[in-house]
């Protein structure tokens, strides 16, 4: 009776399409060895909510395969209550800013296949470099908690994690082409060998390529290719499996879109004022033509915001795998390898000569500019001044595993421990590069042939490295009580965390501005030093952070369909490199040298109703939020600015309902409400006289994240055509985090919020069998926002209402067609 039951639990927690993966094979082995007993309810029309003590959403594939092939997910996600995403383009393909809950993304944890996907260094999630759509089984989002096992420095609160699906049994081809607004083409191709060996194993790969011109103007083009395979190998009958995937993905990318939230377009090009003043033009240019024996001055070519490139090279080995070591004994070890090669940013003036200090000339990064001894513009002389590309690179090499025991003490209880590890090697230069006569870079990676200065090392507007170490042991029980009325879940997380910190620049700033001579140039730094006694030179640094992290909840059925649950997690956010290296400007024992965690205390409590027509959850939320820090990217410095905020409390409701009249129609709202307030009124600066100066934060709201979401979705099936509607309102969102209206040199240029805005996404699909084809070839149109409406797309917010941060520009109106062959 017990090793059927097991049996039968594992067997459905790997095969079921409904079933709640979470982020690691050891979660998902966890929360199936309970929660799958006796009949399952599935998903209606793609949504599902899941029995657990967390407010959780979870989307199929059923529900992904019907928006824009190749959109990412965080878009995808965007349908769920207390998601918020906002797009860079229509196709996904140039990156977005994504909330959940009012926390940006840099405190979400995002996982694949249990392979954390935040930047190691910053967090920041790259909702452009996420896996194809077509691949995916399933998302998952804990709307305000983490699993016990995460592997994250960076979850505050919510998590995304999504699966790969597994090969199919028997062989298979499938090839999908799209074409669009926007010169949009992609493809996209996948082959399952179907169970090749006696002993059940089976593989797939696939590859897909998506291009489209630059949404807003005439000059920038999106080029992105991807590549993924998966081999599953079963252990037997009971569940046991390894697999072993990749992936790879290159993007090439213009920036674009981006513009001072400003309503004076007219004076400063701001923000477009009606739908035609979103689309300009990029004026064509010539570099400066360089003249022998003349002192060149730089023109502006190549300088656009629009010439910029975001280039990215990203892939990672990820292996899955579950053994039953005896009855009721299981282990679980997912080990995982990631390389990222990317980088942003934009041109500067580099000059040929010398930066003389303090009487002694030098070469490198000084005041923010290269000094490099070298002809720069192949004219002879080295009198000019240059413009030179110098985007901020960053290669990293992370390597990861999470393990995981379980333990069943009997049929309704069981036990796990786990360890994860994570070790990210973080290298972050500023290497300068040529630009071409059109301003075009030679190469996007100037780091491949870096521009090197007359002493022999290659300037770079920073120089960094780090090595991000996770250590991680964690506890879980789980048990059912009264017929399984009552499930009790209690977890424990003890993450200790290591920042080994190189920084081989002179820190002349606490917002993050260097002066750089080159890691091994020994005579420039000393010289350096010499003449700037009181600034921070190169260094190491290490710093160590641990927090004991718990985590409970439970469930109670009431009835067969109705239950309730409640969850409190605490949540940790050590901080990132920029700021840590910020802090560099400080003595290494003063107090400022060691910026403080965030923390947060997590709190849920809802109530469902699942039965197989109707998925409901609506729950309460509440979260204080302690050392939260607020940050401000401006992308023409390419720096961000951090302050602490202090203590933040907040608190709002989600809920969502997906009902299945008749299997032909499936319906589906959701909505949601937030609100914080800022406890305390923050210290930005003293005046002459040392006195403090305070932003009026307190009682007031968190900049970016909207007041309110609201929206649903509507399906159904008219003969053999297959039809949906979907619409979101997304609420005001206040610009800054003092509530004001953004005031520049005593005149107002924008409101102290940007306006709610409602997008409608229409989609069709047709099946070709009547054409002799098999059902499985399609037709589908996609039409992304129908009413083409003009609104502020993604921004971080900030602290100052004396300064218009760059929004994006809001994705118009777009059309997509797309045949799927499949056999």
């Amino acid at each position: 009776m017990r090793m059927t039951f097991l049996t039968g639990v594992a067997f459905a927690a790997l095969t079921l399409p409904g079933a709640a993966y979470a982020q690691s094979t050891g979660s998902v082995d966890f929360d199936n060895e309970i929660v799958v007993t006796g009949e399952r309810v599935g998903d209606v029309g793609g949504v599902q909510v899941p029995e657990t003590t967390k407010a959780k959403a979870v989307l199929t594939q059923e529900f992904i395969k019907r928006q824009v092939p190749g959109q990412t997910v965080d878009d995808i996600i965007n349908m769920l209550p207390g998601v918020s995403f906002q797009n860079n383009d229509p196709f996904g393909s140039a990156g977005g800013t994504l909330t959940i809950r009012g926390f940006d993304n840099s405190r979400i944890s995002q996982t694949f296949d249990g392979v954390p996907l935040n930047d190691s260094g910053n967090y920041a999630l790259y909702s452009n470099q996420q896996l194809d759509p077509e691949l995916i089984e399933q998302v998952n989002v804990n709307l305000g908690s983490t699993d016990v096992d995460s592997p994250t420095a960076a979850a505050s609160g919510s998590t995304v994690n999504y699966r790969t699906r597994n090969p199919f049994d028997e062989f298979g081809a499938r090839l999908q082409g799209s074409v669009g607004d926007y010169s949009f083409f992609r493809i996209f191709g996948a082959v399952d060998t179907g169970v090749f060996t006696p002993w059940g194993t089976k593989a797939f790969f696939s590859a897909s390529h998506a291009e489209n011109d630059n949404v807003f103007n005439d000059h920038g083009k999106i080029d992105k290719q991807q590549y993924n395979a998966k081999v599953y190998q079963p252990l037997g009958d009971n569940g046991d499996f390894i697999s072993i995937a990749g992936h790879y993905n290159e993007n090439r990318n213009n920036f674009f879109g981006s513009v001072g939230l400003r309503n004076d377009r007219a004076v400063t090009g701001g923000f477009p004022q009606t739908k035609d003043e979103r689309f300009y033009e990029v004026g064509r240019c010539q570099i400066d033509t360089p003249e022998p024996g003349v002192a060149d001055a730089p023109n502006s070519c190549g300088t656009s915001f629009d010439y910029r490139f975001n280039p990215s090279n990203t892939g990672n080995i990820r292996v899955n795998s579950r053994f039953t070591l005896a009855d009721g004994l299981v282990l679980t070890v997912d080990p995982s390898y990631q390389y990222v090669k990317a980088n942003g940013g934009g041109t500067t003036t580099g000059y040929e000569y010398s930066r003389d200090v303090d009487g002694t000339p030098l070469f490198g990064y000084i005041g923010g500019k290269p000094y490099t001894g070298v002809d720069l513009n192949g004219d002879g002389d080295l009198l000019d001044a240059v413009t030179i590309l110098q985007p901020s690179q960053t290669q990293t090499h992370r390597y990861g595993v999470i393990a995981s025991l379980r333990y069943d003490l009997s049929d309704t209880q069981s036990v796990r421990v786990a360890y994860s590890y994570d070790r990210a090697r973080h290298r972050q230069t500023g290497r300068i590069g040529l630009l071409q006569a059109n301003g075009n870079p030679f190469d996007v990676f100037p780091i491949n042939d870096p521009v090197i200065a007359a002493d022999g090392f290659a300037p770079s507007k920073r120089d960094r490295l780090s090595y991000a170490t996770l250590h991680q042991v964690s506890g879980e029980y789980r048990g059912s009580f009264f017929a399984d009325a009552l499930m009790i879940n209690a977890g424990v997380r003890a993450p200790f965390f290591k920042r080994d910190l190189s920084n081989y620049c002179f820190t002349t700033s606490a917002s993050g501005f260097v002066d750089c001579f080159g890691r091994d140039n020994d005579a420039a730094n000393a010289a350096y030093a010499a003449a700037n006694a009181g600034v921070q030179g190169p260094q190491q640094r290490v710093l160590k952070y641990d927090k004991v992290l718990p985590n409970v909840g439970f469930t109670y059925n009431f009835t067969p369909v109705v239950s309730m649950f409640a969850n409190y997690s605490k949540g940790l956010q050590v901080p990132g490199t920029d700021n840590l290296y910020n802090s560099f400007f400080f003595a290494p024992n003063s107090d400022a040298a060691h910026p403080n965690p965030e923390t947060t205390d997590n709190f849920d409590l809802g109530v469902r109703y699942t039965s197989s027509k109707v998925q409901a959850q609506v729950s309460g939320w509440y979260t204080i939020f302690n050392n939260r820090l607020a940050s401000a990217y401006d992308p023409v410095t390419d720096r961000t600015i951090y302050r602490n905020l202090g203590r933040v409390d907040k608190y709002g409701i989600d809920g969502s309902i997906a009902y299945a009249p008749i299997p032909e129609v499936q319906l589906y709202v959701f909505g949601s409400y937030m609100k914080s307030k800022i406890k305390d009124n923050v210290l930005v600066d003293t005046d002459t006289s040392g006195n403090p100066i305070y932003a009026m934060t307190a009682g007031k709201r968190e900049s970016g994240a909207p007041v309110y979401t609201m929206g649903g979705r509507a399906s159904g099936q008219l003969g053999p055509l297959e039809l949906g509607v979907q619409a979101k309102r997304t609420g005001p969102r206040y610009v800054n985090d003092q509530n004001l209206p953004i005031t520049i040199g005593g005149a107002q240029v924008y409101g102290a919020k940007v306006p709610a805005y409602t997008l409608v996404d229409l989609d069709a699909r047709l099946p070709l069998d009547w054409a002799g084809l098999n059902d499985k070839t399609f037709l589908q149109l996609n039409l992304s926002n129908v009413f083409d409406e003009l609104y502020v797309g993604g921004f971080s917010g900030g602290l100052p209402a004396d300064n218009a941060p760059f929004v994006q520009i809001g994705s118009p109106r777009t059309f997509i067609a797309t045949i799927n062959f499949q056999i």
